[in-house]
């Protein structure tokens, strides 16, 4: 599968963007999942359903399901968090996978940038950041992209990683 991945500091627009990106490749005609990184606890559980109390019990893995749709969480209790090459490992095929984050691994990557917050940008210190979506003019030795223009960020990842940026 190929995957291409989104980064950038705190309210640089890496949800905005992934959100765009995937409505746009999608509508394209190519399966897209995605990999969003937390860096804090979450829940997407809650407190007194049966799933919570089977992982409260205990359980190490807790599958939910409906005719509409699974979820599968898995308890890493003293477990190491698990790495990216894993987590992709237990992924259905599509034709793409865009990942939220994990800026430390090897993947191709887009940084998202807004001049607002002030954080410096990654890009500079990093070959993986293979173009810039940001909005204000920047010059850098990649491409660099309005933050908003979703057809022409798409068309470039599309590209990158081999795929025809008309569709399949």
């Amino acid at each position: 599968m190929k995957v291409y991945g989104v980064v950038g500091w705190k309210n640089a627009g890496k949800t905005g963007l992934m959100e765009r990106l995937v409505a746009e490749i999608t509508g394209r005609g190519y399966s897209v999942s995605t990999v969003k990184h937390a860096h804090h606890s979450f829940d997407v559980d809650h407190a007194g359903k049966d799933s919570h109390r089977h992982r409260v019990a205990g359980a190490t893995e807790v599958l939910l399901a409906s005719r509409n749709r699974f979820a599968l969480m898995h308890e890493l209790r003293d477990e190491d968090e698990p790495t990216l090459e894993m987590l992709l490992a237990k992924i259905a095929p599509v034709d793409l996978i865009l990942i939220e984050g994990y800026k430390r691994d090897a993947h191709p990557k887009v940084e998202a940038h807004r001049q607002e917050p002030g954080n410096p940008l990654i890009a500079p210190d990093d070959p993986t950041i293979r173009a810039v979506a940001s909005d204000v003019d920047l010059d850098l030795d990649r491409p660099v992209f309005d933050l908003d223009d979703t057809r022409a960020i798409a068309d470039f990842i599309l590209r990158d990683v081999g795929l025809d940026a008309s569709g399949p």
